[in-house]
């Protein structure tokens, strides 16, 4: 899901987007900042006891913010629109809309952006500045964060705007973290920083058929070829990984992952090629460039797994799988994704048929970077909320973001749905199904596609969910991570940017070639044609220049 090439492909038209809406659309970026910083004052002094929508009790944080007008809060997201619960969807925002109305006289409408070429679709609906969105579900290293914020599709959000619209999103977020939330001093966004998630990849597998090759479980990438080749031999009707073609710069970060302490620079490219290391990680590396023995290696092992048939002959033209619904059913080997994957498909959940149908079922799970623990916790605003340049009511906005993060009752019905109808709780307190429940009509949980703003204080554990499992890899990760260590760095790559899509283009067309084992002549050859063609699309001079601009932030 990290497009992180398009991300920065995207910056440079945004800036024309933005200037063609200009002249239409009267609330442009800095109006916006103007008028928010202007109303929070005048809010303060205006407000009247007696006003529709404005109260005075004490316990309520914006007793003197002026609410009489009701306003609709367009809130964006990227995913798609629920399909076959919509009738409970519209009945959880129905109830969730009147919280909103008594609370601070608003109610919140959710747009969707499909996933269906969903960036390029994000990026235009916020260049047209409209008012068409008010809150924006945005990230750094996957939704251009940087860009938009670089390029005035964010509203600038001053110290006195948030303690006095969002108070305890302000008092919750540390002082550190507001700072990773800036760009040229300015805050832009409101992190989803006090949510325990992992996106780190891996392969999800079959514990129980490990058992059968004989491993304990899969701790290397020689673990894993073992695994396949049983699964090929053991159940020759099953393909062990149905992969869809696309995964290649992710087997190769993750390959450079358990081979190397490598730690990758978020937003600069989709293969991830630039970073640091751990033991000094301020010092630009591009291993899949300058490790050729290890990329050699990389090589032979994909081209071993090719030939034990891992995958399909025609991986590189597939398209689309359903690898990872297969996988529930038990009709594949493995699922390579991110570890919050991982831990519904190791939970014996409704939809993961292998643990109904056999009780000896097992998922393990194999992460990139296990042999040589190179764990690194994700950036803070990977999921991060900010408030549109275009909206007509960025301080309202606010109010509702408050809300959406901090108050149970909302929380619950956006996250889970209404209670008694999409969820319950059991006397251990888990969430769990009502009676009656039908997951195809009722199920709620996750279509809001609310990822921007998550708290573990108001988290409902799944009683449905594996927490033994979770928890133990967790802690696992817990005592390996470090910090993603580049959140104040932000690369001003415009003078380099044709250089650095060159770079990832000759990169791409090579991995595709090397991470399904599609390759003709030797590993040694194909490495050595991927780094030489790597020269000379510029990557040299893109690492010296990232190599200059990271000098001076943190050296």
């Amino acid at each position: 899901m990290k497009k992180k090439l398009l991300a920065v492909l995207l910056a440079a038209t945004m800036v024309t987007g933005l200037a063609a809406c200009g002249s239409k659309d009267s609330q442009t970026a800095a109006d916006s900042g103007t008028a928010a910083a202007d109303t929070a004052a005048a809010d303060s002094s205006a407000a009247t006891d007696d006003s529709a929508g404005t109260t005075a009790d004490s316990s309520d944080p914006w007793a003197n913010v002026d609410t009489s007008e009701h306003v609709k809060i367009t809130y964006m997201t990227t995913g798609d629109r629920p399909s076959g619960t919509e009738a409970k969807f519209e009945e959880m925002m129905t109830e969730l809309n009147k919280i909103l109305t008594e609370k601070v006289n608003a109610e919140l409408e959710i747009y969707f952006i499909p996933w269906t070429d969903y960036l390029t679709n994000y990026n235009l609906t916020l260049a047209q500045m409209d008012g068409t969105v008010d809150l924006v579900g945005t990230g750094s290293d996957w939704l251009d964060a940087w860009p938009n914020s670089k390029n005035g599709a964010f509203l600038e959000l001053s110290e006195d705007m948030l303690k006095t619209y969002a108070p305890k999103t302000w008092e919750s977020v540390s002082p550190e973290h507001w700072d990773m939330c800036k760009y040229n001093g300015e805050i832009y966004m409101m992190p989803e920083d006090n949510y325990a998630q992992w996106v780190n990849h891996g392969f999800t597998y079959r514990l129980d058929w490990a058992k059968e090759a004989g491993l304990d479980k899969v701790d290397s990438w020689e673990d894993m070829t073992e695994y396949f080749r049983y699964v090929k031999e053991a159940y020759p009707d099953i393909i062990p990984w149905d992969s869809d073609g696309t995964h290649h710069t992710q087997l190769a970060g993750g390959w450079v992952a358990s081979h190397t302490n490598f730690v990758a620079l978020d937003g600069i490219s989709s293969g991830a090629l630039w970073g640091g290391t751990r033991d000094d990680l301020y010092t630009v590396v591009t291993p899949a460039y300058t490790d050729t023995d290890m990329m050699v290696e990389f090589a032979k092992t994909m081209k071993e797994w090719d030939e034990i048939g891992v995958w399909r002959t025609d991986v590189l033209n597939v398209g689309s799988t359903t690898n990872q619904d297969d996988y529930r059913v038990g009709k594949v080997a493995a699922e390579q994704h991110h570890t919050q994957t991982w831990t519904g498909l190791v939970s014996p959940t409704p939809q993961n048929k292998i643990y109904q149908d056999d009780p000896d079922a097992e998922s393990g799970f194999f992460y990139f970077g296990q042999e040589t623990g190179n764990v690194t916790a994700m950036t803070i605003t990977h999921g991060a909320m900010a408030v549109s340049a275009g909206s007509a009511n960025p301080e309202r906005a606010l109010m509702v973001y408050d809300l959406m993060r901090n108050d149970p009752e909302v929380y619950h019905l956006l996250c889970y749905g209404i209670q008694g109808v999409s969820w319950d709780l059991n006397d251990e307190g888990l969430r769990v199904e009502p009676e009656g429940y039908n997951n195809d009509t009722d199920n709620i949980n996750g279509t809001t596609n609310y990822w921007w703003g998550r708290n573990d204080d108001l988290e409902i554990r799944s009683a449905s969910m594996d927490w033994e499992k979770i928890d133990e890899l967790y802690a696992e990760y817990d005592s390996l991570k470090i910090d993603y260590p580049y959140g104040q760095f932000i690369p001003e790559v415009d003078e380099i940017q044709a250089k650095i899509s060159n770079v990832n283009e000759t990169y791409v067309n090579y991995m595709k070639q090397i991470a399904f084992g599609k390759y003709t002549g030797t590993a040694e050859d194909i490495v050595a044609q991927m780094q030489a063609a790597l020269k000379q699309a510029g990557i040299e001079e893109v690492t010296a220049e990232l190599q200059t601009q990271l000098d001076a932030v943190y050296k």
